[in-house]
């Protein structure tokens, strides 16, 4: 990298080495989010046979969240509909009777989807031209093709038109749609195939898969009606894995940033003898800057099955679709467990704020320099955690690497602590507005500490 960076005040994250010029004794740490407690739990009478495919997001005062509903007795897939949560704080969730559906001859029920199609999965639409009776979209597979849906308010919902939008499966998962506000258009992420295969996979997996992948695709749209060509999502040198549900997100807080938490699906592996169909899941995690190039540095997992046998089989978690924001210093994810049990349920999970991807040293300390960047602002702040004898400082040196008067490692007081914004100061004090639009970079110096994120404001 050459030219400088404008980063203007967005807030940058280590997910990828796109910053990392130069690094010792320093590594890039993938974080594990904390399971917590049940989201939504099947206990209404349409939820027999299990809840999935949850699409959470803020709205307004709190948060609403849609989710797949299998009936007992329904055929799975073809009897699938849609339900209705809310919550005050995107921890605690509630079932409202929203009235707009029947089940069993009575509307006293959460259900806003019905059919036809199957694996609702909507959003609030920031198109600042969408109209208002079309202020909510989502897409549904309907068998083989994808519907086109839109509502006023989330809760009543109709075809934007009879026809699919698209025909070029297979489509048999959450398909993720969402406006693109950093692309300004539709955007969505769908299922598809890519590479090629293996002995073992031949052997284990089943019809089409046994030649290929399980893979992400996307597409886009300036209406929601009129879909381009679909690009394979690349993972740049990363083999090729069984995919699912891709979850894909626009992570916030650091504007430009595209995440994925997909479910890994491992064909030759079982660990039930009592379960019917061979196989084993996790989830993984993949980020991208542009939302097609997606980094897969880490091919460990992001979430494990865990110390729960129930989830020790083909299929058996997924990560649903939002992040959310539940405290200044917690996000909020939810997940799929015990998939096609009678104990189906989500889950939700917690992770440190900006905490998926750290900078890390241990107690002999280690250090790293960040590639050129422009910035806007006149503080740095920085979202870290370490020990009680750790430490974080940093040194802002020109684009040639030499230390700037008043802002070497040496007239940097070391930060120790844990905080999420906290703001970096030198002996001179912590105001860089005279720095602000010139070429820099950052020199980190860690020991026994985990650097998460930092900004410029």
């Amino acid at each position: 990298m050459n030219a400088p960076v404008s980063i203007g005040m967005d807030r940058q994250l280590f997910l990828d080495d796109f910053w990392i010029d130069h690094a010792k004794v320093v590594e890039r740490r993938l974080h594990q989010p904390v399971p917590r407690e049940i989201a939504i739990a099947s206990e209404k009478p349409w939820e027999g046979r299990g809840v999935c495919y949850m699409v959470a997001f803020p709205d307004g005062d709190g948060y609403r969240g849609w989710y797949r509903c299998d009936p007992p007795g329904g055929e799975v897939d073809a009897g699938s509909i849609t339900a209705y949560a809310v919550s005050n704080d995107g921890i605690h969730w509630e079932k409202p009777e929203v009235g707009a559906l029947e089940f069993e001859g009575s509307t006293d029920n959460n259900l806003v989807w019905t059919g036809p199609g199957i694996n609702f999965a909507p959003f609030r639409d920031e198109n600042p031209d969408a109209p208002d009776n079309e202020r909510y979209k989502s897409i549904v597979r309907d068998k083989k093709v994808l519907l086109a849906l839109a509502s006023p308010d989330g809760l009543h919902w109709h075809k934007m038109q009879e026809e699919p939008v698209l025909t070029n499966g297979p489509f048999d998962t959450l398909n993720i749609p969402f406006w693109d506000t950093w692309r300004g258009e539709y955007v969505m992420y769908v299922r598809g195939l890519a590479g090629g295969t293996t002995p073992e996979k031949r052997e284990h997996d089943i019809g089409i898969w046994k030649e290929t992948y399980r893979w992400i695709r996307r597409t886009s749209s300036p209406d929601f009606i009129n879909w381009g060509p679909m690009e394979v999502v690349d993972p740049g040198g990363a083999p090729y894995e069984d995919l699912y549900t891709n979850s894909c997100v626009q992570y916030e807080r650091a504007p430009g940033t595209y995440l994925m938490f997909p479910s890994r699906f491992i064909a030759a592996r079982s660990l039930d003898p009592d379960w019917s169909t061979p196989g084993l899941s996790d989830i993984v995690f993949m980020s991208s800057r542009d939302g097609i190039n997606f980094d897969r540095s880490f091919m460990e997992a992001f979430v494990r099955p865990g110390l729960d046998f129930s989830n020790w089989h083909e299929r058996g978690i997924y990560m649903e679709r939002g992040v959310l924001q539940t405290s200044p210093e917690e996000i909020s994810l939810f997940g799929m467990e015990h998939k096609d049990l009678p104990t189906m349920r989500i889950r939700r999970y917690s992770l440190r704020t900006d905490g998926f991807v750290s900078m890390n040293a241990g107690f002999d300390g280690g250090e790293f320099t960040t590639h050129t960047m422009r910035f806007e602002g006149s503080e740095l702040e920085l979202n870290y955690s370490t020990s009680a004898v750790g430490s974080v400082r940093v040194e802002i040196q020109d684009a040639d690497g030499n230390a700037l008067p008043g802002f070497s490692l040496e007239d940097c007081p070391e930060k120790f602590g844990d905080e999420i914004e906290d703001v970096m100061a030198w002996n001179s004090g912590a105001n860089l507005g005279d720095l602000a639009g010139t070429p820099v970079r950052l020199r980190v110096a860690l020991k026994d500490a985990d650097l998460y994120a930092f900004r410029f404001r």
